[in-house]
């Protein structure tokens, strides 16, 4: 079982700049994945991005070059650095593990999930 818990969420004007953390602890594989998703309310959890153990990378459509996934092995943790972002960015986002490295923006594919941090974004 991995234990995920996420940080860095707020508010902020669009054309702004969020970085999210992700603290992974217990019993993270060797061969991994990791990803970032979010969901709006009244919408459906989607993927935004994932990372496995072998740093590739992977982003949805609707990023557009704005995010960069990443993680810092020694530390355990994993990253999403958000610029120019837009009010359609708002949501709660969650930081997701799964056992293999094929990179899925699935949520379903995923076992471990944190609690969220919500991110907001004004007009």
């Amino acid at each position: 079982q991995v234990q995920l818990m996420e940080s860095g969420g707020g508010s902020v004007q669009a054309g702004g700049s969020l970085r999210l953390s992700c603290a992974a602890s217990g019993d993270t594989n060797r061969m991994y994945s990791m990803g970032w998703f979010r969901q709006a309310p009244g919408k459906e959890r989607e993927g935004v991005a994932t990372i496995n153990s072998y740093g590739n990378t992977r982003y949805a459509a609707f990023v557009k070059g704005r995010f960069t996934i990443s993680q810092d092995n020694a530390k355990s943790i994993l990253y999403l650095q958000m610029n120019s972002m837009e009010p359609e960015d708002t949501g709660m986002y969650y930081c997701a593990h799964r056992k293999g490295w094929v990179l899925l923006l699935t949520p379903h594919e995923y076992d471990s999930w944190g609690q969220g941090t919500q991110v907001t974004v004004s007009s």
